[in-house]
């Protein structure tokens, strides 16, 4: 599938997914109390994915993990720092825990079992490497916009499978031509097809924004096949991403959906990074997008029985900070996303990526 981004650029760098040059830490919902009967630890990990280590931490209590809490999924191929939680019955069993790729940082007590999604987001620190004087230059422009703008939110090419194509499976269980027994495995693959809807999706907006850029607003019309009129006040807009009658938009970073009427109005607050556009993941229960914005939606609206949802289509780039290591021609970054987005997104339209 081909992934449209903002910028017309091409910038060579080298970027190592590696516990060396790619850092992220989990930024947590709320304080944690220091009292109750749970028990909070801050954990650093390196080359083991989450699942690795809750089991590593739990076989060593003497629990299952089912029985640990934990707010999110970190990348194998980084250091990562999160929040996970066990009982306090069993920090004393904690204090002999000893692990070549895990650190137990601080614990904290806490009244609740930390639980998924409970996050602000995450803070990422990453190393590009091999870049020289023209190549910082334009990384700084290009990182300028983006810390003005925003990137689009894609799904990254690990929801698809080392081969890409675990969307393809997905479709099948769909569409009643595969069956699979476990249903873990099942959900995964069908995700992974809503994922590769709503990337479709948000490439065909991301094609209309450039068109825009390019052109009136009847050209456009005409060019994506689209009723006259349909994008009247969207040429206008200051953002890159142009909200359309009819999209749906939830409250930034979080909070409820309603569909644009006010077109003037909504994009103003879009510009405020009051509200952002939200694309959608197919399925039961959730909320369709309506006029123009309905049609572009509708081939990428496929019914199945998992719940549907949205997703943000576009996100800030928020405590963006950089340095620049001239002798080793290291290009240092450090940047926060809300919960469930991918610092490829960053680095691809740092890149200039036109294809994934």
């Amino acid at each position: 599938m081909k992934l449209i981004y903002p910028l017309n650029v091409k910038n060579d760098f080298v970027f190592n997914s590696s516990p060396r040059d790619f850092t992220v830490e989990e930024i947590p919902l709320y304080e944690f109390t220091g009292q109750g009967e749970h028990l909070v630890l801050k954990v650093r990990k390196k080359e083991m994915t989450t699942w690795e280590m809750l089991d590593a931490i739990s076989n060593h209590v003497g629990i299952r993990r089912r029985d640990m809490g934990y707010a999110g999924l970190k990348d194998k191929h980084a250091m990562t720092i999160q929040y996970i939680s066990v009982m306090a019955i069993h920090e004393e069993k904690l204090k002999a825990f000893s692990h070549d790729k895990i650190k137990i940082l601080e614990t904290v007590r806490h009244n609740n079992k930390i639980r998924v999604g409970h996050l602000k987001g995450n803070r990422f620190n990453i190393r590009l490497k091999k870049v020289l004087g023209v190549q910082k230059d334009k990384l700084d422009s290009v990182l300028k916009w983006i810390k003005n703008n925003g990137v689009p939110n894609y799904f990254g090419n690990q929801r698809f499978g080392t081969d890409g194509n675990n969307w393809e499976d997905g479709k099948k269980l769909i569409e009643g031509k595969l069956k699979i027994r476990d249903r873990k495995t099942k959900e995964f693959l069908m995700g992974s097809y809503q994922s590769y809807l709503f990337n479709g999706w948000l490439s065909k907006r991301m094609e209309l924004n450039h068109l825009l850029e390019k052109f009136s607003e009847t050209q456009t019309e005409q060019l994506m096949g689209l009723p006259a009129g349909s994008l009247t006040g969207t040429k206008e807009q200051s953002n890159f991403f142009k909200v359309v009658e009819g999209d749906v938009m939830m409250h930034y970073p979080y909070g409820r959906l309603f569909n644009v009427e006010n077109l003037e109005e909504e994009a103003k607050r879009f510009t405020e990074k009051d509200i952002a556009p939200a694309g959608l993941l197919s399925g039961k229960k959730t909320k369709l997008a309506q006029g123009v914005a309905g049609v572009i939606e509708t081939p990428f609206a496929q019914e199945m029985h998992l719940n549907g949802t949205r997703r943000y289509a576009w996100i800030q780039v928020t405590e963006v900070k950089k340095n620049y290591v001239e002798e080793k021609a290291h290009y240092e970054l450090s940047f926060v996303l809300p919960k469930g987005c991918y610092a490829t997104n960053v680095l691809d339209v740092l890149r200039g990526s036109n294809e994934v």
